[in-house]
C-alpha cells in the first residue's frame, strides 16, 4: 500500500469490524479525519494507521465497540446485527452530506441523521445551508437500528416508522422503551402510504394481511431492525399467522427499491414498502394498506439547542415543504408539528 491509499467509511467499518455508524461516530467526535471526494466521504490510510495505534495506546476500553447496553427482552428485534448496518440503497440515494476535505477536528458542528428515507436527504441538504457551521453526516439503517443508534450515541437525528401492533400507534411505544432515562424531542416528519408490492395485475389476488396464508405464496423480507419488518411482523402476530408458514419469510432485501424490483422480476409474488417505490419500479401494483407516520428524535443537549430549532424551522418552511411535495404520496400536513418532548 502507498500512502496515498484510502478508504470509504465502509472499508474502514470492515477493516476495524465495527459497524459503520461507529466509523461516523469517530469521525464525528474528531478521533478519526476525513474528508469528501465528491459524495464520498474517504479516510486516508496514515491518519487509520495512526487512529489505530492511539487506540492500542490507550488500552482496550479506550473505544469500545457497539453492541452492548440493550437487553434482548427490550424489544425482539434488537437483536439485529450492527455489522449488517451498511448503507441499503443504490444510487441516487447514498449521497450525503459530509465534511470539506480537511480534518473533522476543525471548527464546525457535525450532526449524524440516521434514516432511509430520501426526505432525510433534503433535510441534510437544507440543514447545512441554514447553519453553514454544521456538517451532516447521513447514515443509512431500519428505524430500530436507527433507535438503537441513538441509544449507543452514535446519532444526533433519528427518522422511525414503527408500529405497535396493540395499540395501532407508531413510533412512541418504542422510543419510550429504548430511550428510557435520556431527555429527547419527537416530531413529525410527514406521513406516507405503506402496503403489499404486487406482480403486475395482482395475479394472485393479495388484498389484505390474511392472504399472506395463501398456500405456494413466495414472499421478499426486509431486514430485521427496519420498519416494513417491524410491520409485517406486527401483522402477522395480530392475524396469527405463524412465519414459518410464508414461504421467503427468511429472504431478506435491505431497501423499498430492492424489495419492489425482485417482485417485478418475479422473484417474489408479495413484498412489504411503501407507494413511493412502486412508482419508480415498471411491473408491480401497489396495495395499499396503512398510512404509517415517519417522524424524527432529536436527543435534548443544550450543545443541540441550535441545531435542534434550525430542524425545526427547516420542517415549517415553505421551502422544504415545496421541496418534498414533489414526491408522490408525502401527506405533509402535519410537518414540523412535536408530538412528544421529554
Amino acid at each position: 500500500m502507498t500512502e496515498n491509499t484510502s478508504y470509504t467509511t465502509e472499508e474502514i467499518a470492515r477493516l476495524l469490524k465495527i459497524s459503520k455508524l461507529k466509523v461516523y461516530d469517530l469521525i464525528k467526535k474528531g478521533e478519526l479525519p476525513s474528508y469528501r471526494v465528491g459524495k464520498q466521504m474517504r479516510v486516508d490510510l496514515s491518519d487509520l494507521e495512526r487512529y489505530k495505534q492511539n487506540s492500542r495506546n490507550s488500552g482496550p476500553s479506550a473505544h469500545p465497540l457497539p453492541g452492548g447496553g440493550l437487553s434482548e427482552a427490550a424489544l425482539p428485534q434488537a437483536q439485529s446485527s450492527q455489522q449488517q448496518m451498511g448503507p441499503p440503497f443504490a444510487a441516487p440515494y447514498q449521497a450525503f452530506a459530509s465534511p470539506p476535505p480537511h480534518s473533522m477536528k476543525s471548527s464546525g458542528v457535525h450532526v449524524v441523521i440516521t434514516g432511509q428515507d430520501m426526505s432525510l436527504d433534503i433535510l441534510a441538504t437544507h440543514l447545512e445551508r441554514t447553519l453553514p457551521s454544521t456538517r451532516p453526516l447521513r447514515s443509512y439503517a431500519g428505524s430500530l437500528d436507527s433507535l438503537i443508534a441513538m441509544y449507543q450515541g452514535e446519532s444526533d437525528i433519528v427518522s422511525t416508522h414503527l408500529l405497535d401492533g396493540d395499540s395501532g400507534e407508531y413510533n412512541l411505544p418504542y422510543i419510550r422503551k429504548l430511550l428510557v432515562g435520556f431527555s429527547y424531542i419527537v416530531v413529525h416528519l410527514l406521513t406516507r402510504s405503506a402496503g403489499f408490492y404486487v406482480q403486475k395485475g395482482n395475479p394472485l389476488g393479495i388484498r389484505s394481511w390474511g392472504d399472506l396464508r395463501q398456500d405456494g405464496l413466495t414472499l421478499i423480507n426486509r431486514e430485521r431492525g427496519s420498519g416494513a419488518r417491524v410491520l409485517l411482523d406486527e401483522q402477522l402476530r395480530l392475524h396469527g399467522i405463524p412465519s414459518s408458514r410464508l414461504n421467503g419469510y427468511i429472504n431478506e432485501e435491505n431497501s423499498h427499491l430492492a424489495v419492489a424490483s425482485l417482485v417485478a422480476r418475479g422473484g417474489a409474488d408479495v413484498g412489504i414498502g411503501t407507494e413511493k417505490a412502486a412508482r419508480i419500479i415498471d411491473g408491480i401494483d401497489f396495495i395499499p394498506l396503512i398510512r404509517e407516520r415517519y417522524d424524527l428524535v432529536m436527543m435534548k443537549k443544550p450543545e443541540n439547542e441550535a441545531w435542534i430549532n434550525a430542524i425545526l424551522d427547516i420542517l415549517r418552511s415553505e421551502a422544504f415543504r415545496s421541496e418534498l411535495s414533489s414526491i408522490h404520496s408525502y401527506d405533509l400536513s402535519e410537518t414540523g408539528n412535536i408530538i412528544y418532548e421529554t
